[in-house]
């Protein structure tokens, strides 16, 4: 029987090789991690690729550059909810590679949880815009006529994504949701053993209708001529291992061509046992159950999983009995479809050889095996039973520099936090160490010993341990990577791992041009004021809208009577002799918050209309004190105008300028409010 060839899609339809293309280069069969049965056969012989790179930056770049980051932001949760109604379909799927169902929970639910979170980040950090700016205006000039500012515009190129073989849909959607954002189209390229179940997660996005035109294409099979094709302006993440990684960053187009280059690759992760957290202690209890839990999900197949579970030498015995306790009692080894079974297979019988290899690297370089073992290489099966190694001298070469990339854990010792910290850093650099101790003074040493170190430290205790997401968990709104042999790259972190696909430029010129580059008004710049401001609905609305009030004297009076009606009795606004002893006061002053108050009155348009509400202040400053006499103005102006997709209101953030008789400065801040769209407030 020929099993069908595994689809890729590209400029924007699915294609399969030719019968000749697949004569010259045969496809490679993908099996059932499980069963060994043939799921699919994989192959990209024939591929245009260079087209398919065109595509995204030709039409990719277009549709997705058309779309502000909130319209990018809603699409990414309209898709997250589009693979949640369809996510049995992705779960009967992942079976096949070996995944249980919490393996699956992890792969499908965590990779749509991302494109949640990062939905609502680009929606609430980032402008409804298609610029980002990046910190505060820098004057340039005395006169405030030349000014400059940082921005961040997207990338012109491509991002290609290569990905492991161990996560097919959360490794796709980490990827994706940050790239997305930017503004960026995306060509995935998924590991052959699960390509069958990561193609399907793209069909249900490609199905729902709401992928703008070349913003995401799947390549099934190889992809190495990608740097053939790449050219500045490209991004080109990668998911393996750190050898390839290497490889492909000394590549021409990597080195001299201007193509960025990420890799997040494998990482001998640690977990430290505090000396304070010996058997029978919170911290203890949690440290085994996180070290066993990191073996056995995913059949211990995470980049993020403990490799070292660094332990003081007093306690190693006991982490050891309470390890095999747990696996004996806890862990059952089997086809993930049959009921009770909490460890699958690894992903392939390629996969299960390569681990016991590694596995015999380990005891060749001085570990013993204490729990599991005595597999062979080779066969059809790919499960591997949990196998715990202990060294005896924890200055191995073996333990520091090898992973066997499934279930397996070594303990090593250590006699002081000093000695733990030199080999948690041994590792070369880390996705992340965990450290489960009660005692401040041991963690606060530690992390700060460790964190150059690592992309995350994780610290756990009896406090933390019920809601701790777990040692080997990425969070989106968290960075995942980590420096040295873990790869160096950043991937998630919030909307920083967005700016990773973008330029960030420096800008210069005249308030006029920075407020027709960024679209926020700049002081300088041209204003309006035909209308009163808060007459007008987002739709009337204009960068630059002004109102300038008349002035208003503040009077002793005022100032006295809002102390005593605050209770604010601050010796400045009370005391005459106090105040004028204050080297930043002349005398009794008016409460800054009495000025920010009378600039409300001054410049509010107080009747039912658009502006619906105050949302808040920002930036706030208080420059030049105020004394009983002075007379105060505002001048408010419309700096940024932010409509929200899916409500029938927007913000406005106003620039509001509060000034004395001598036109010196008392007060700048910036005013929120919401505002309705149409001219008709929102019932």
């Amino acid at each position: 029987m020929t099993h069908p060839i595994l689809p890729s899609f590209v400029q924007g339809a699915w294609w399969q090789p030719s019968d000749a293309d697949l004569s010259a280069h045969p496809a490679a069969e993908v099996r059932d991690a499980v069963t060994g049965e043939i799921v699919t056969r994989v192959s990209s012989a024939g591929l245009d690729l260079a087209g398919a790179m065109a595509y995204a930056r030709d039409t990719g770049q277009a549709s997705l550059g058309a779309l502000t980051f909130h319209q990018r932001a809603v699409i990414l949760k309209q898709l997250a909810l589009a693979l949640t109604e369809r996510k049995a379909e992705l779960y009967e799927l992942s079976t096949r590679t070996g995944a249980t169902k919490t393996d699956s929970w992890v792969d499908i639910d965590g990779g749509i949880g991302v494109l949640f979170t990062y939905s609502g980040k680009g929606r609430r950090e980032l402008p409804n815009a298609r610029v980002q700016i990046d910190g505060p205006v820098e004057p340039l000039s005395k006169d405030g006529s030349f000014l400059g500012r940082h921005i961040r515009t997207t990338l012109p190129g491509v991002a290609v994504q290569i990905n492991a073989f161990n996560f097919p849909v959360w490794g796709a959607l980490e990827k994706l949701a940050p790239t997305f954002l930017a503004g960026m189209p995306t060509i995935i390229k998924p590991a052959t053993p699960g390509a069958y179940l990561t193609e399907h997660m793209v069909r249900i996005m490609l199905e729902s209708g709401l992928l703008p035109e070349g913003s995401v294409q799947l390549v099934s099979g190889s992809i190495r001529e990608v740097f053939e094709h790449a050219q500045l302006g490209d991004v080109v993440a990668f998911t393996g291992s750190a050898s390839t990684a290497e490889s492909l960053r000394r590549h021409p187009a990597v080195q001299t061509g201007g193509v960025i280059f990420g890799a997040e690759t494998d990482s001998i992760n640690a977990s430290v046992l505090g000396p304070d957290a010996v058997a029978g202690t919170p911290e203890f209890d949690g440290y085994v159950r996180q070290l066993v839990s990191e073996m056995t999900t995913k059949a211990g197949q995470k980049c993020t999983a403990i490799r070292r579970a660094i332990v003081p030498a007093t306690s190693a015995d006991a982490v050891a009995e309470a390890v095999a306790e747990r696996i004996a009692t806890k862990v059952v080894v089997g086809d993930p479809r049959a009921e009770g079974t909490t460890m699958g297979s690894l992903a392939s019988a390629e996969q299960r050889t390569e681990v016991l290899r590694q596995v015999q690297r380990l005891v060749d370089g001085g570990g013993r095996i204490v729990l599991g073992g005595g597999q062979e290489p080779g066969g059809e099966s790919a499960f591997v039973d949990p196998i715990l190694l202990r060294f005896d001298d924890p200055q191995a070469e073996r333990v520091h520099d090898t992973e066997a990339f499934g279930p397996v854990s070594s303990i090593i010792t250590y006699e002081s936090p000093a000695e733990a910290a030199a080999l948690v850093v041994r590792g070369g650099g880390s996705l992340v160490t965990s450290v489960a101790s009660a005692d401040p003074e041991f963690v606060a040493q530690l992390t700060r010993r460790i964190a150059s170190s690592n992309g995350r430290v994780l610290t756990l205790d009896r406090t933390s341990a019920r809601a701790s997401t777990g040692h080997g968990s990425p969070l989106p709104n968290l960075v995942h990577g980590g420096p040295g042999r873990a790869g160096g790259s950043e991937e998630l972190g919030g909307v920083r791992s967005v700016f990773h696909y973008m330029q960030r430029t420096a800008i210069q010129g005249s308030p006029e041009m920075l407020t027709a580059i960024t679209g926020v008004w700049h002081a300088g710049a041209t204003t309006r004021d035909d209308v009163h401001p808060f007459r007008k609905s987002l739709q009337e609305l204009r960068i630059g809208d002004q109102v300038i009030s008349e002035p208003r004297e503040v009077t002793l009076e005022d100032i006295s009577h809002f102390a005593e009606f605050t209770g604010d009795t601050f010796y400045a606004h009370v005391d005459e002799e106090a105040a004028a002893a204050n080297p930043f006061f002349p005398g009794r002053v008016a409460h800054g918050y009495l000025l920010l108050s009378f600039a409300a009155g001054l410049f509010v348009s107080p009747e039912p209309g658009p502006v619906l509400a105050n949302y808040g202040l920002e930036s706030l400053r208080f420059i030049t004190p105020v004394s009983p006499g002075d007379r105060v103005r505002v001048a408010l102006t419309a700096k940024q105008i932010v409509p929200r997709e899916t409500d029938e209101y927007g913000e406005v953030h106003w620039d509001a300028v509060l000034t004395n008789q001598n036109e010196e400065i008392v007060a700048t801040y910036d005013v929120l409010t919401l505002v309705s769209k149409t001219p008709e407030p929102a019932a």
